[in-house]
């Protein structure tokens, strides 16, 4: 069996032990190819550019025959 506590947490020490584990949100900026915004060191998802160069080529459009 696991080990149980000896004492009740009190509500100030709970919430001094879980103030790190908020959602952290990372930078957002814009493109600088499409100007839409994306995070920050990663490639645009919508136009495939990194660091003014093109990294993922986009597919040409498919013809409905």
């Amino acid at each position: 069996m696991a080990a149980q506590p000896k004492r009740k947490s009190s509500r100030s020490s709970k919430g001094n032990r879980r103030g790190h584990d908020r959602a952290k949100f990372g930078s957002i900026v814009l493109c600088s190819h499409c100007r839409r915004p994306q995070l920050t060191h990663r490639i645009c998802t919508h136009c495939g550019y990194y660091a003014g160069r093109e990294v993922i080529a986009e597919k040409p459009a498919r013809d409905s025959e």
